[in-house]
């Protein structure tokens, strides 16, 4: 939804097809968009421009907890 008016779509979302840190080959799909409109692939390719970076070495490996509320 593009606004928190919206009704929220049960088939919209994205799917992660590959992990990170795993190999991935030229050209091979990194998400697949899910919508029931047409004219919101438009917007969701937007907002997740840059979400991602594919580079030659894996990405540091990050703590599953970043901090504990004492």
């Amino acid at each position: 939804r593009a606004r928190k008016e919206d009704s929220v779509s049960a088939v919209a979302g994205v799917i992660c097809l590959a992990k990170p840190g795993e190999r991935v080959a030229a050209g091979q799909p990194l998400l697949e968009l899910r919508a029931d409109q047409k004219s919101a692939f438009a917007g969701a390719r937007e907002a997740l421009s840059g979400a991602f970076e594919v580079g030659p070495e894996p990405p540091a490996v990050r703590p599953l907890v970043i901090d504990r509320i004492g």
